[in-house]
């Protein structure tokens, strides 16, 4: 299990579409992949648990990833939320 933690700085938090982003790169991995914010854990591979977390901007979230890829799996998801998810920050 490898852990990192990382600041969410999309202007509108995890809405909708940076939710799917994040949950498409997920997919590519065989590792499960999470992340807790505040109290609660999310599945980074469900967009509605994503979602649930309402994760605001400017949060910061601890990305946790286990298995047989996890090392790469952190690296790219961290990168992702790090650069945006897609959006302008």
């Amino acid at each position: 299990m490898v852990s990192a933690k990382v600041m969410v700085k999309n202007p509108s938090g995890l809405h909708l579409r940076p939710a799917g982003v994040l949950c498409e790169e997920a997919l590519k991995f065989k590792s499960k992949i999470s992340f807790k914010y505040q109290h609660s854990i999310a599945n980074a591979k469900s967009v509605l648990s994503v979602l649930g977390a309402c994760v605001k901007s400017d949060s910061e979230i601890e990305l946790i990833c286990e298995g047989e890829d996890e090392e790469k799996a952190l690296a790219a998801i961290k990168n992702l939320i790090e650069n945006g998810l897609g959006e302008e920050i």
